[in-house]
């Protein structure tokens, strides 16, 4: 065959100058790189939520979903800095790169904030918006986690961990606290309200008759979303 070509006038280039079948000659990402990239988008994103949870905060009408809102933005400083943790046990320093999702997850809360000011679903409203918020997290920290244990990151798995937990409970608080209370106020209609399921406009989820189990506990710890 060598021959043939020669022959030819037809030159063979040289074999180490062809790439493998199927692999790019740019630099092959890896599980590295993509746990990275993705621990920069959740380190912005909850810089942005440490900006706008106040706001949510101020939006809220239910005593107990703003003073949950207000326990939660302390929870999320700690999730920064214990992701500036995770960035230094792989010898880096913590950066952030634009997370569009929770841009636009931010985006749409602020709009629908706007949108039901005034009205009794505004607190069934921020529940929804927050708990968008949260729904991502899970999802990001849950393959964050996996993935430091994968590449044998025992103390970024721990605090990845510790975080996912707390977006969970998180999550569960927000449920609870919907169904006990934000949406049947959703229900009544505009500047009339429920004496039956409203005494005294206490919400019933932080009345001890009728609170949940793990609502009363959540109080007993401080609420936390």
């Amino acid at each position: 065959m060598g021959n043939h070509v020669a022959a030819a006038g037809l030159t063979r280039p040289p074999r180490h100058t062809l790439p493998p079948l199927g692999i790019a000659a740019t630099h092959m990402k890896t599980l590295k790189d993509l746990f990275l990239d993705e621990l920069a988008d959740i380190y912005d994103a909850e810089r942005r939520i440490v900006k706008a949870l106040p706001k949510l905060a101020k939006a809220a009408t239910c005593p107990e979903l703003k003073k949950g809102i207000l326990a939660h933005l302390k929870e999320t400083e700690g999730h920064v800095t214990k992701l500036e943790k995770v960035f230094q046990s792989f010898d880096l320093k913590a950066k952030g790169k634009t997370c569009e999702a929770t841009v636009g997850l931010l985006a749409e809360g602020d709009e629908i904030a706007a949108d039901f000011k005034g009205s009794p679903a505004i607190n069934a409203a921020l529940i929804s918006s927050a708990q968008k918020v949260e729904h991502y997290e899970i999802a990001s920290y849950g393959c964050l986690h996996e993935w430091a244990g994968l590449l044998g990151k025992k103390e970024a798995s721990t605090l990845l961990l510790q975080i996912l937990n707390e977006e969970k409970e998180t999550n569960n608080t927000l449920t609870e606290l919907a169904r006990s209370y934000c949406n049947q106020e959703a229900l009544m209609e505009s500047g009339k309200k429920d004496t039956a399921r409203v005494p005294n406009g206490v919400p019933p989820s932080i009345d001890k008759k009728v609170a949940p189990k793990k609502m009363e506990r959540n109080r007993a710890a401080s609420v936390s979303f």
